[in-house]
């Protein structure tokens, strides 16, 4: 099993965070799960913010298709796929950890349908599937110094502790997880006829199968891939908007900057300018 800070990413930018860069309250430090739960999660992230006072800084997130589970100062939550945009403000000092989870896992957790906790969050001792988690025991680790190493291993440690005893993952919730990592991977992949092909699947079967185990269609998958992709797309300095429209399956710039604008509240424009 390799050690859980083994394959440590500093704080980057990934498609999926909305990010201002001249916002520059906070850091996040993302880490890799123990490999035996790889089935269950995909990465730990720890938030540090200092915020000036009188100031708020709101973080806008195109979620991926999986829930979460946030312990911070204030509060442990689970999170279900977030549907739409997902915005969090933060302000003063403080900290967080929280753990991707993955596709599968948001129903083997709650131990309900996951369309129950699509766009909900709910406390963490409400969530049969995480009784094993203690949050004070959590910010009694990271209170001191949340920037500290050992502190944040031993953290993650508790976490992961309490999460093994539901591997190992059923052959379903197996299946979801390799339908979202193909669609999350896969371009190309423009319609859910293609979707289905590639796993031999009917389309309702399909349709069943995430709403009862995301919350959500597929439709929906891969509309967002395409979205979290223009996003990345549009932090190149040099890209001309017709250009990703085109590459990414729109029928011209119009479409893409209508589907952009629906899903983020900026044009694609508005959110490029950023990083010029």
């Amino acid at each position: 099993m390799a050690p859980p800070s083994a394959t440590r990413r500093p704080d980057d930018t990934e498609p999926a965070h909305l990010r201002d860069p001249a916002d520059q309250p906070f850091t996040i430090d993302r880490y890799a799960v123990s490999d035996d739960l790889l089935p269950l999660a995909r990465r730990f992230w720890i938030p540090v913010w200092d915020v000036p006072a009188g100031a708020q800084s709101t973080q806008r997130v195109l979620q991926y298709p999986v829930s979460l589970i946030v312990i911070s100062e204030t509060y442990a939550r689970f999170y279900g796929v977030v549907s739409g945009l997902s915005a969090t403000t933060l302000e003063g000092q403080g900290w967080g950890l929280g753990l991707m989870l993955q596709p599968a896992a948001g129903a083997l957790l709650t131990g309900r349908r996951a369309r129950e906790a699509t766009d909900r969050d709910i406390d963490v001792a409400d969530v049969p599937g995480l009784s094993g988690i203690r949050p004070e025991l959590v910010r009694e680790l990271m209170r001191p110094s949340p920037r500290d190493e050992q502190a944040r291993a031993a953290a993650r440690a508790h976490v992961e502790d309490a999460l093994r005893p539901h591997l190992p993952v059923d052959e379903e919730g197996q299946l979801v997880n390799a339908i979202v990592e193909d669609v999350e991977g896969s371009p190309e992949l423009l319609r859910v006829d293609e979707l289905c092909a590639r796993f031999d699947i009917a389309e309702r079967t399909l349709q069943r199968l995430l709403h009862k185990r995301l919350g959500i269609g597929p439709k929906w998958l891969i509309r967002r891939r395409r979205l979290q992709e223009a996003a990345d797309r549009l932090r190149d300095t040099g890209a001309e908007l017709a250009g990703i429209a085109a590459e990414l399956g729109y029928a011209d710039q119009a479409h893409f900057t209508r589907d952009f604008r629906k899903a983020t509240g900026i044009t694609p424009g508005e959110f490029a300018a950023r990083f010029r």
